[in-house]
This record gives C-alpha cells, sequence and structure tokens, in this order.
C-alpha cells in the first residue's frame, strides 16, 4: 500500500487506454473510495453488479441508456462536454444488476463506488434536478466559483457524496482551505463537527492544454505539496487541506467524489486563513459557467 504524501504519488496521470482512470480504495491506500473513468463507443456496453457497494455514474459526454435490476432510464441528448451543460448521472444501490449502453457515437462517463451496509433507491438524477436544486454559487471576487450537487450532504445514500466545481481562469477554489480528516463530535451538542472522507478531484480543463494547481498539506507538514493537474488526471486526497487554483486562461472543471465516515462534508478550516470569510466583494461576472439553458438549446438543435 502507497504512502500517499509526495506529489508524484497523490497525482494520477490519465491513460491512453479506454478506460483512462481506475484507481481502487486498495491502489489509494484509503477505506472506502473507488473510481473510474472511461471512453465508449456507439453500442458498446458497461455491464455489472454492484455487488455490496453503491454506485454513481456521472455523464461527461454523450448519451447512454440504463438498464437495472432496479429500473430503466435513458438520457435525452446528454451534454457534448462538461462545460456544455449540467450533467446527468446515475445512483445504485448494493446488490443491483446494470447495463450501460452507449447511444451516441462517443460516450464520456465517470463511476464513484464505495462499500455500504445500506439500500437506497436507484435515482436517475437530470439536468432539470440539478437546476432545480443542486446549483450554488461559493465564495467571491477571484474566488468565486459554480457547484453543481448531484449527491449532496442529506441525499437518500449511504457514504457517496458527488459535486461538479467550476472555477472560472485564474480563480481560487476549494478555498479558503478546509480538511476533513478526523470524525469529530461536539460532546456537548453532538452535532458532527468534521468527517473523515476519502476523496478524489478528477479534472477537465476547457482547451486541452489547460492546467490547475493543487496544494495539499497538513498542520504538520507531513504533507506539503503542488501538483500539476491536467486534463483527465486525478488528484488524491488522503488528508489536509486541499485547495485549487484554476492556471490563467483556462477554465477548470472538476467533479469532487468523497466517501467515508458520514454522508457528511463537515469540514475544518485552516485557521490561518479563516479570515477570508467575509472579505470578498461581490462574485465573479463569469460565474455560471453552465447552465440549463446550455441544455435545452442543444435538445431544440437535436445535437
Amino acid at each position: 500500500m502507497m504512502n500517499r504524501t509526495n506529489a508524484d504519488s497523490l497525482l494520477i496521470k490519465s491513460s491512453k487506454n479506454n478506460t483512462y482512470q481506475h484507481l481502487t480504495s486498495q491502489k489509494a491506500g484509503w477505506e472506502f473510495l473507488n473510481f473510474n473513468a472511461r471512453i465508449l463507443r456507439r453500442g458498446e456496453t458497461i455491464t455489472g453488479d454492484t455487488i455490496e457497494n453503491e454506485f454513481i455514474f456521472v455523464l461527461l459526454a454523450g448519451d447512454f441508456s440504463a438498464y437495472t435490476s432496479r429500473g430503466n432510464w435513458r438520457t435525452l441528448n446528454g451534454r457534448k462536454d462538461v462545460f456544455s451543460g449540467l450533467p446527468y448521472a446515475l445512483y445504485l444501490p448494493p446488490h443491483t444488476t446494470y447495463t450501460l449502453k452507449t447511444e451516441s457515437e462517443e460516450l464520456d462517463i465517470a463511476c464513484g463506488w464505495c462499500k455500504c451496509d445500506e439500500v437506497h433507491e436507484a435515482r436517475f438524477i437530470t439536468p432539470e434536478d440539478i437546476y432545480n436544486k443542486g446549483i450554488e454559487y461559493r465564495g467571491g471576487d477571484n474566488a468565486s466559483r459554480q457547484i453543481n450537487s448531484i449527491l449532496p450532504p442529506g441525499s437518500d445514500c449511504h457514504r457517496l457524496i458527488c459535486v461538479e466545481v467550476y472555477t472560472p481562469s485564474g480563480n481560487w477554489s476549494s478555498y479558503p482551505p478546509h480538511k476533513h480528516d478526523t470524525r469529530r463530535i461536539d460532546p456537548q451538542t453532538e452535532k458532527l463537527l468534521e468527517a473523515k472522507l476519502d476523496e478524489i478531484y478528477f479534472y477537465k480543463t476547457e482547451k486541452p492544454q489547460g492546467f490547475a494547481l493543487q496544494k495539499i498539506y497538513t498542520d504538520d507538514h507531513r504533507i506539503n505539496e503542488i501538483v500539476e493537474a491536467r486534463n483527465n488526471d486525478v488528484v488524491l486526497v488522503p488528508r489536509g487541506y486541499h485547495p485549487v487554483i484554476a492556471g490563467h486562461g483556462y477554465n477548470v472543471y472538476y467533479l469532487n467524489i468523497l466517501a467515508g465516515s458520514d454522508q457528511s462534508l463537515a469540514n475544518t478550516d485552516d485557521p490561518n486563513h479563516k479570515w477570508i470569510y467575509g472579505t470578498w466583494k461581490g462574485m465573479d461576472p463569469r460565474i455560471p459557467l453552465v447552465t440549463f439553458e446550455m441544455n435545452k438549446s442543444k435538445n431544440e438543435k437535436g445535437i
């Protein structure tokens, strides 16, 4: 099991295979979270059984139909890429068989999964669902970013949390820095103060040569690294604070998938930078970077 404390071990570069990312919890050296991303051609399928895991599939580009032991669904004119609209997603609980079939010339799809002790309802999540209750504009000034919540805290699932984050060119994200690596409960109120979570950042850049920088560090500086993430790369956050900055000229997307002690994003801010809250003068006018109108326009054109 790799001790992931340096930049090389925290960055998982994409491969040239159709499954261009594949990360198991064993490979990551943590308890829960697994991840893959793959490209399929028209008519190709993904078939499996969730066994004792819960799954979230996120459509990155293209269209698919899903045939499962808990229901069947199909996307309608899914987005061209992650910068062209809101997502479709499919949540599957344990003990579910599934076949996902590619209904476009090319399908780009990501999947996160983790072991699970509860059985929840399968859910097909549409761009309209995200539009109605899942979009947040967070931060301000050059720390403005857009969050599209797919499986936010409080969702009808066991452990998985899944959000998309859009950071405009040159902006900071996941900022001020925070961490969620130690489960802490307020002894008086029994309120959850911080969850212990495995987390991945899966990156897409609007231009192929784009990049983001992510700093991962702990209070004791046993981890104190800066990672350069490019299109289709994954950055692991095993513990510590983990802010991001989008390279100037390059809008950056990352898919956050987390799993751990609680279906919660309860976290602890870096006390050195907590003062930044409340200092912003306004939201970056470039936000939002993606809208539901993009999906509707695409449907009308029949692309």
